[in-house]
Order: structure tokens, then sequence, then C-alpha cells
């Protein structure tokens, strides 16, 4: 491996999957503002639209997640050509 190209600063982050609330902590160099206490100790929180515990392919199940209310839009913007 090449010495000095590889980033020194890691250290152990939670990252939120916001549409079922897990938390899993990893390490990483993502920069972030936000912290949240998880099981007593405090991380930088990364907040994460899906994630492996709620995507359709490791669930087995198809789900919807509409977290920013897309198909509401989509909805209303084409319904007016509707007959």
């Amino acid at each position: 491996m090449k010495t000095g190209i590889h980033p020194e600063n890691y250290r152990l982050v939670a990252f939120k999957d916001m549409s079922n609330e897990d938390i899993f902590i990893t390490k990483s160099t993502v920069e972030t503002k936000e912290t949240v206490e998880h099981e007593g100790v405090e991380y930088p929180l990364v907040k994460l639209e899906i994630s492996r515990t709620s995507h359709p392919f490791y669930t087995g199940k198809s789900k919807l997640v509409d977290t920013a209310g897309r198909i509401d839009k989509f909805k209303t913007k084409y319904s007016k050509f509707k007959k």
C-alpha cells in the first residue's frame, strides 16, 4: 500500500436509518455536526434514508419508503392529465 494516502481520522460513528429508527455503529471518517447517544455513549450521527434493515432486497419484504412525499407530489402533478 502507498503511504500517506489513507485518512487517519477514523472514529466510531452512529448511522441511523430514518425509515425504521435502527442505529448501527461503525468506524468512519465522515464529517457530521449532529450527535446521538446510543447505549450511554455519544457518537457523531449520520442519517440514512435506507439501510440493510429496511431495504426490500435484504428484508425480503416489498415495502414503500416515501420520506419526502414524492408519490403525493407525482400524483398531484399528473392528476390534471387524468381523464
